[in-house]
């Protein structure tokens, strides 16, 4: 399978290429140049199938012409160590949990499966890998931890000064080895400009083995879609697979970007939603049909605070810039802080289920756009637990910690702090 850019100026690469460069020569995103439907018999036998059975067939269709089936086999159940249930929360809506990976995020998928790509990329290769991520939350932890101990690479994870969770920052910042936290003075759009000018910069390219972990990369954002196959197989078990509405959380765009290429491999969703927060770019562009990227606005579902979705240029050269196509079957919502809170609230209240601020802003942008004789699947993006200060504010009542987020807890802050101005960060890399 060859990539294109997204901006259609530099030659198609291989896989290999596209998951080592990150981002295109022209700045663009790289797609796949097919992407092939699933056969009938495959959704037929969906429901009955396990997670890793489904992720396997999904894998071998995007993957299978670049890597050996054996090696890919692995790569995916070394990947699924974890399930991604789908959990009631209303007769008619279910949660898919995506945060019972090891970071507890829905990132762990395409952090792991990105991990396990890679080391089979440069297996025999003598020169270091250096991976660069911009994070606004969970990106950094799930890239952290997959990455972490991998011979031959070398992680430097980028994030907003004073805009992620405490928790959050513990599970970067305490780990040491191969990863380096990069404290960023300025918001996430910082930290992605200067990933991707680092990209851009055919010295220190030339110095340095350079790739991206961000949703940029094929390589993580692609995988994102096995649990949507999986999510739409446990609905169907339930009764529930008839007029599916799904909804995604969206910051960079990376996880929404990830289902419509499932649909378009031919998965039964009837429409999709993408939930915003206030930065609610994507929103107006529905609204509009004019794209105007901003400075991002920080707030309580700080994952999704992007003011410039990269994979934006995806999802409009999926629907080759038809604006009517992309709002006849994506709809948008916004959701602001003391409406996150108060959902968080009555959701735990009146159902009995714990949202976190992320997976608040899908369940109420699926609660009121839901119809008569429609069924609905949101994404619970990552535990609760990791927003403790919000969710227990919210809901008046404590919420335990698991004891693998108490274990980053209880490490050491190791972090550089750089400011925003891209000639720093060129320095540090190339003395590093």
């Amino acid at each position: 399978m060859r990539y294109y850019s997204t901006n259609g100026n530099s030659p198609t690469a291989s896989l290999k290429d596209a998951v080592i460069r990150g981002l295109a020569p022209d700045r663009g995103l790289y797609m796949p140049e097919r992407i092939k439907p699933m056969p009938k018999a495959f959704f037929e036998d969906m429901p009955g199938m396990d997670f890793k059975d489904i992720a396997q067939a999904v894998a071998a269709s995007f993957f299978g012409e670049d890597i050996e089936a054996e090696a890919l086999e692995r790569i995916v159940r070394g990947t699924l160590s974890f399930d991604t249930p789908a959990v009631k929360v209303t007769d008619s809506i279910y949660s898919l949990e995506l945060f019972h990976g090891p970071t507890l995020a829905f990132k762990d998928v395409g952090a792991r499966f990105m991990a396990r790509l890679l080391s089979y990329f440069n297996e025999g290769n003598d020169k270091v890998v250096n991976v660069l991520v911009a994070t606004s939350g969970d990106t950094g932890s799930a890239v952290a931890n997959g990455f972490l101990g991998v011979e031959g690479v070398r992680v430097f994870v980028l994030y907003p000064k004073g805009r992620v969770s405490p928790i959050q920052e513990c599970q970067f910042t305490t780990l040491g080895q191969n990863i380096t936290a990069l404290e960023i003075d300025g918001n996430f759009d910082d930290c992605q400009a200067l990933v991707k000018s680092a990209f851009m910069d055919e010295e220190l390219r030339s110095r340095m083995y350079l790739t991206s972990a961000n949703s940029i990369n094929v390589a993580r954002f692609l995988p994102q879609s096995f649990y949507y196959f999986h999510g739409v197989a446990q609905m169907q078990k339930k009764g529930l697979g008839d007029n599916l509405v799904v909804c995604v959380p969206s910051g960079n765009f990376g996880n929404i970007c990830s289902a419509l290429f499932a649909v378009k491999m031919g998965l039964p969703v009837k429409r999709m939603i993408a939930a915003n927060n206030l930065n609610d770019v994507f929103f107006q562009y529905l609204k509009t049909g004019v794209y105007t990227p901003r400075p991002s606005i920080q707030t309580l579902a700080n994952a999704m605070d992007v003011g410039d979705p990269s994979n934006f240029a995806r999802i409009i050269d999926l629907y080759k810039g038809d604006w009517d196509a992309i709002r006849s079957f994506i709809s948008g919502a916004v959701v602001d802080d003391d409406t996150i809170l108060s959902t968080i609230r009555d959701c735990f209240n009146e159902n009995g289920y714990l949202l976190d601020p992320h997976g608040a802003c899908g369940f109420r942008a699926l609660s009121d756009s839901l119809k008569e004789g429609e069924s609905g699947l949101f994404c619970e993006t990552a535990h609760p637990a990791k927003f403790l200060s919000t969710v227990e504010k919210a809901t008046g009542a404590k919420v335990e910690i698991p004891e693998r987020l108490a274990a980053f807890m209880k490490g050491e802050k190791k972090s550089v702090p750089l400011g925003k101005a891209y000639e720093g960060f060129r320095e540090f890399l190339m003395e590093s």
